[in-house]
């Protein structure tokens, strides 16, 4: 089940909160929760609800077993265990194929690929499991005593198969308590419905697109369709992306949760180090935290303390090469800026900074997309004019004046449109009531608009559940 689905719009959603605003409890409403939560998870893959159940299991008990033995020799098998387990898993279920491909490549051994289906949302999961058991060895958090609320920490279906990642001191208060506010339930429908519409009316329009031009013979792709595939891929990833973690927090906040920003308008960003300061906030703050800092960060090894970091990085995205050169490509180039492109780039006009990253940014896209990596350097080829490709053709020129407004309401909301309506309402006091009868008509205009789409479109992936 995907959050822009009329299932989930019409009947998950309204049951749910039916069903949890019916008690005032909160233990009844965590069980609530719990439950939605897996059948949630459970619609498209009931087999691996144990899997989940059993990472839970496991890792409470290493939280109680840490806060057991505290400051002590042996709370670090607490740790280990963790590591392993968790670590074990993403192994076994995401990488297991992908090493025993390259074995049989390079050596002459035939190891059979286990050929397991990935778990949605498996690499979301252990990464907050891990950072919890983290946390309480080093006094961040007190171990969670109830099974039942840290479950429903591991698998609350806001953010279990997409993000953002959710670490538990983030919302370890309001697990035990949560306080309703009818502004909180407001911002987070609000919120929910401009996801829904980046996710259908822009990100769900730009992959198809893209991939008229981007999955067809590059035979006949000329150098601006290639481009234009290109940064219709761009902002079908973005958008697809940033609208699930909006309808997260949204959904977050309808609940009494409140999740931290995982995205702050990346495109506008003035270089690359700037661009993954806004992109993915989560998973950037998770191995600054927890491998980069660790190993030294910039006081010892940058270089291969960096290196390490994003080879990971591209790694925990799929278990393919281009995944790993995609990280490493955007390592190497924030390991130049920090030796001496960023000094270059202060010395430079704003115009030129931001043309500068989102150049890169998008060829770092390209990367990206093609798992395939013979295909990924044709396609290279093509748009820098080095095959002997049409440099134009009609169809291109076509589809680009065909969506040129849609195109441009697209840039428009790379920036922060709503945040400055917002706050400039928000901030006077005259203004704030205005505020909400204004925006609670425009957002139900996004929602009719989004379901009208879903109606009328087959087209509906959502590009994260596979990492």
């Amino acid at each position: 089940m995907v959050f822009s689905s009329i299932v989930f719009l019409f009947l998950f959603l309204p049951l749910n909160l039916l069903f949890y605003y019916a008690f005032k409890d909160r233990n009844y409403r965590n069980i609530v929760l719990v439950g939605f939560s897996l059948f949630f998870y459970a619609w498209g893959e009931p087999v691996w609800i144990t899997l989940l159940i059993l990472s839970a299991f496991v890792d409470y008990l290493n939280g109680l077993f840490i806060e057991k033995y505290r400051n002590r020799p042996i709370a670090k098998l607490g740790i280990y265990s963790t590591l392993i387990f968790n670590v074990g898993l993403l192994m076994l279920f995401k990488y297991a194929d992908f090493i025993a491909h390259n074995i049989n490549m390079f050596f002459p051994v035939h190891i059979k690929e286990p050929g397991f289906i990935l778990p949605i949302g498996i690499s979301f999961y252990t990464f907050q499991t891990i950072s919890y058991t983290i946390d309480v060895y080093y006094g961040h958090v007190k171990a969670q005593r109830s099974f039942l609320n840290f479950l429903m920490f591991v698998s609350l279906y806001h953010q279990l198969v997409a993000g953002p990642i959710v670490r538990y001191e983030h919302i370890a208060r309001e697990i035990d308590e949560r306080l309703f506010s009818w502004e909180d339930f407001n911002s987070g429908v609000v919120r929910f419905c401009i996801g829904l519409f980046k996710k259908v009316a822009i990100a769900n329009i730009a992959g198809d697109i893209g991939s008229g031009f981007l999955d067809g013979d590059f035979s006949t792709l000329s150098v601006a369709g290639g481009w234009l595939g290109l940064v219709m891929f761009t902002i079908q990833i973005y958008f697809d992306f940033s609208g699930y973690s909006d309808m997260a927090i949204g959904l977050g906040r309808m609940f009494g949760f409140h999740y931290h920003e995982n995205f702050r308008y990346p495109y506008l960003s003035a270089s690359i180090t700037d661009f993954w300061r806004r992109w993915h906030i989560s998973l950037g703050s998770f191995f600054r935290d927890y491998i980069y800092i660790p190993l030294g960060g910039s006081k010892s090894n940058t270089a291969r303390n960096l290196f390490i970091v994003w080879g990971l990085t591209g790694l925990w995205h799929g278990a393919s090469w281009n995944f790993v050169i995609w990280g490493l490509y955007f390592g190497f180039i924030i390991y130049a800026e920090k030796i001496l492109l960023a000094r270059i780039l202060l010395k430079v006009p704003s115009f030129v900074r931001h043309t500068y990253s989102l150049f890169l940014i998008i060829l770092g896209w390209a990367i990206f997309y093609f798992t395939d990596l013979y295909r990924l350097a044709g396609f290279l080829k093509i748009i820098f004019g080095a095959t002997g490709n049409a440099l134009i053709d009609f169809e291109t020129t076509h589809v680009f004046y065909e969506n040129l407004y849609w195109l441009i309401l697209a840039v428009l909301l790379c920036f922060p449109v709503y945040h400055w309506f917002q706050d400039s309402a928000l901030s006077h006091a005259r203004l704030r009531q205005a505020y909400w009868y204004v925006i609670a008509p425009i957002s139900m205009l996004l929602f009719v608009v989004s379901v009208a789409l879903l109606v009328g479109s087959s087209y509906n992936p959502f590009l994260y559940f596979r990492f």
